[in-house]
């Protein structure tokens, strides 16, 4: 693709950055006082996931790449990586453990996911914001411990661990906030 300024690229886009392509996850435009305006952009590379700052000035320009958003379906984990498959034309793909290793918990048979495919291959597995999980193993909270600690570590079906009220017990479901592993509510 011919090159794009920076100016016009926003989070989110993809971009081919030394050789390879990378996913913009920050992008903020600084105007410090007395001195020249420059762009911050914070990318995620899409071939070993390593998060790297760039500082560039709104002169430069970039190489975009074509991206596309698909919904597939949690099917399974084998030897071979995770299987997602597409509902309507039931194309399976596999996506390697590499790729999903710090979203794992988050994965469950039949949900929906967004693919993020660049240039026709599988860049990300994007989850929704938050998320219902079943609670697996809940001990129970000791009495007294309401005084100081008002939360317990709760294991969910996915094997995710999250600092849950006191209160949960196993069986319960659970909405959890996929950015950042924190208990929002029951579900």
């Amino acid at each position: 693709m011919p090159q794009t300024s920076i100016t016009l690229v926003s989070r989110g886009q993809a971009i081919r950055h030394h050789g390879q392509v990378c996913i913009i996850i920050e992008f903020n435009h600084r105007t410090p006082p007395n001195n020249r305006a420059y762009i911050q952009i914070k990318l995620k590379n899409v071939q070993n996931g390593k998060v790297s700052e760039e500082r560039m000035t709104p002169n430069d320009s970039v190489d975009l790449v074509h991206t596309q958003h698909e919904v597939y379906e949690y099917s399974y984990a084998d030897g071979d990586g995770h299987h997602f498959l597409h509902p309507q034309t039931f194309e399976d793909i596999i996506v390697p453990e590499s790729m999903v290793k710090d979203i794992k918990g988050y994965l469950v048979e039949n949900n929906r996911y967004t693919i993020l495919f660049t240039d026709g291959a599988v860049a990300a597995v994007e989850l929704p914001a938050s998320m219902e999980l079943e609670v697996a193993d809940a001990p129970e909270g000791v009495k007294g411990d309401s005084a100081n600690n008002n939360y317990k570590s709760v294991t969910m079906t996915t094997g995710l661990v999250v600092q849950a009220p006191l209160f949960i017990k196993t069986g319960e479901r659970l909405r959890i906030n996929t950015e950042d592993g924190k208990y929002l509510s029951r579900a």
